[in-house]
């Protein structure tokens, strides 16, 4: 029995120094592989330093205490962490290591003069916390040559060559200080940070629940201090692989989409400033936000910050740095963008915006009610249609010669940067009076572009304005009551190219309680090429055009009655013998029309018929007895009206 038990009690012995022993070795050999990833740093022309490793071969944690590293050919970036303890530590196989769980402490990184406008940043994480993580052994080689898309790319490889299922943060502090630059300084401060399903560079989530402002603004004569927080930031479904894939030469000549990000949203924002003013937010969403590589190209952008700011470029150095950002807006594509409920408060009052959106290539505004100097501002909706920022760009790239006058085809280029504008539902203060202007609709839109020039437009106006008795022209109608003009207006003109034909169809202007009046114009033989912005070459296709036919009509609302008024008024006479006097005239001058063209003769009595009974239509219409060209009419009509009237057939009724 004694010896059964001293050879118990020498197993004992042998097994516990066995596992002592191989808890050595296993402690020797993480420290290596510690001090080899350390070492790989400076080899690299860096700093790395750590104190205490420490590795638990029961619980498989690894400590490590005390790090510092300072990346070669990156002075300016230093990396401090006070602790990393990793619990579940396993080597997969010969390049990538897994855990249950990693706790860092005291995570803090600093970057001192990025950029040419030396800005210095910091980044602080006092805990954080990976569940489930899998990454490599060694990292990989740092880029040598300190180029700034470099370094990104080797940031984001790294971060695409790591898993985890959860990352939480309870805080993240980022501070930034522009020294005498217009950047000013200031921190942001995340709260509640958790990111789900970290995995190949891509997130299913990422959230913070809070983030706090406080950022100190430069502007001259006038410093200010920004203030305030916003709440449940939220980021679906990221991808950095796309923006890996935009960093990459390689890809240059990839012309896919790459999705960046599902969803973002943030809301709501609460922020002020030191003058006085606040902003308040509901809400702001971003959906389906893609980048194509071989447009979106950062690294040229990059090339360009990390060039010297200070030297006023010149303007082909301004050509190129706009075509530049154009071909950036051209490699975003955005399903969707919205910011909601906007109010902002100034010693004046408070303003609200109910929405800024952008979706299809619209961009809109809607809900403005905001005060003015003279009163309250109110519009539903303003909006710019299939809005290009690429092409406006462009255009602004070839208007930045100073001092030179821009060519009728620049200017004409700003077709091509929108297909439309529409302002609805606007209620504003007329003047210094108490009286409203009120815009239901004005809209324009056009397209059809042959070269920079539309050959298609529409144009609607429906608003009604207060009379304004300090112009005289409107004393008339001040005089006969009016205090408000409501005007409508439709026009439309449209060329045909399978008819070489041009129509202006409708177009209407209804003023109330004065008339309405309709003009329709055909014209033919109206060649491609007419539409030029050479005036040379303008004038010589118009010779080709031909006039078609002309019809007009006048529908009589108060206008006649207004004027017989007026008449009446100025020879102090009655209102019939005021009206029976215009119509005598109306038939005298008629006379002379007449003599030399006998249609005319239905087109006076038609007009004088019209003036002799109020609230009818009067209708004209002229067809050419045979080709008539545009610019010969045009200097008959010049020379002598009359004339040029005799080569139309002219039809003329009135009704009621």
């Amino acid at each position: 029995m004694k010896r059964i038990l001293i050879g118990l009690i020498a197993v004992a012995v042998l097994a516990a120094g066995g596992w002592f022993g191989f808890s050595l070795y296993v402690q020797h050999r993480v420290t290596t592989e510690v001090e080899t990833a350390f070492e790989q740093i400076r080899k690299q022309g860096g700093k790395a330093s750590h104190s205490k490793v420490e590795f638990d071969l029961m619980s498989r944690t690894l400590t490590i205490e005390d790090i510092a590293v300072t990346p070669g050919n990156q002075p300016q970036a230093q990396v401090k962490i006070a602790g990393i303890k990793g619990t579940g530590v396993r080597q997969i196989d010969d390049t990538r290591i897994s855990a249950d769980s990693i706790d860092i402490t005291g995570f803090e990184v600093a970057l001192d003069q990025i950029g040419p406008a030396k800005v210095k940043a910091s980044y602080k994480v006092p805990q954080l916390t990976m569940r489930d993580y899998a990454g490599p052994l060694h990292i990989g080689t740092a880029p040598a040559n300190g180029s700034l898309v470099d370094l990104y790319r080797y940031v984001l490889g790294q971060y695409a060559s790591v898993a985890a299922s959860s990352l939480t943060a309870p805080t993240l502090t980022m501070s930034f200080d522009s020294g005498s630059g217009p950047g000013g300084s200031g921190e942001i401060t995340y709260s509640g940070l958790t990111i789900q399903n970290l995995k190949q560079g891509k997130i299913d989530a990422m959230k913070a629940d809070r983030a706090a402002i406080s950022i100190d603004v430069k502007q001259p004569g006038r410093p200010d201090k920004l203030t305030g927080e916003v709440s449940n930031i939220i980021v679906n479904d990221f991808d950095a692989t796309a923006i890996i894939a935009a960093l990459d030469p390689q890809t240059s000549n990839d012309e896919t989409y790459h999705r960046v990000y599902r969803q973002i949203l943030a809301g709501p924002y609460a922020l002020k400033t030191a003058q006085g003013m606040r902003i308040d937010i509901d809400g702001f969403v971003m959906e389906d936000l893609d980048v194509q590589p071989s447009k979106f190209r950062l690294a040229e952008r990059f090339d360009a910050l990390s060039q010297d700011q200070s030297a006023v470029p010149t303007p082909a150095q301004s050509r190129e740095t706009l075509e530049k950002i154009a071909g950036i807006y051209e490699g975003v594509r955005i399903g969707k963008a919205e910011v909601s409920k906007i109010s902002v408060g100034t010693p004046q009052g408070i303003g609200k915006v109910n929405a800024i959106r952008y979706h299809d290539g619209e961009f809109a505004i809607e809900g403005v009610d905001t005060p003015g100097p003279q009163g309250q501002f109110k519009m539903e909706r303003f909006a710019l249609k299939s809005f290009s920022a690429a092409k406006l760009m462009r255009l602004g790239a070839g208007l930045s010669n100073p001092g030179q006058t821009p060519s009728p085809e620049q200017i004409l280029g700003l077709f091509g940067v929108l297909s439309g504008a529409e302002i609805k539902g606007v209620t504003a203060p007329f003047k210094t009076t108490k009286k409203l202007v009120t815009i239901d609709t004005l809209s324009l839109d056009w397209g059809q572009l042959v070269g920079s020039i539309p050959s298609k437009a529409h144009a609607v106006a429906k608003f009604v304005t207060p009379t304004d008795p300090s112009d005289p022209k409107q004393l008339t109608l001040i005089a006969a009551g009016l205090d408000k003009l409501a005007i409508d207006l439709d026009l439309g003109a449209a060329w045909t190219e399978s008819s070489n034909s041009f129509a202006l169809a409708p177009a209407t202007l209804d003023i109330g309680g004065i008339a309405k009046a309709q003009l329709r114009i055909a014209l033919g033989s109206v060649p491609r090429e007419v539409f030029s912005a050479d005036p040379a070459q303008l004038m010589g296709q118009a010779a080709r055009i031909e006039a078609d036919t002309l019809e007009f009509s006048l529908r009589d609302n108060g206008g006649v009655d207004l004027v017989v008024t007026q008449f009446a008024r100025t020879q102090n006479v009655s209102r019939d013998a005021a009206r029976s006097a215009i119509v005598e005239m109306i038939r005298a001058q008629g006379e002379k029309v007449a003599a030399s063209n006998l249609d005319a003769r239905a087109a006076v009595d038609a007009i004088a018929s019209f003036v002799s009974t109020s609230d009818q239509t009067l209708t004209i219409k002229l067809t050419p007895l045979g080709k008539m060209p545009v610019l010969q009419l045009m200097d008959a009509l010049n020379s002598g009206p009359i004339v040029a009237l005799a080569q139309f057939r002219i039809e003329a009724s009135t009704g009621l």
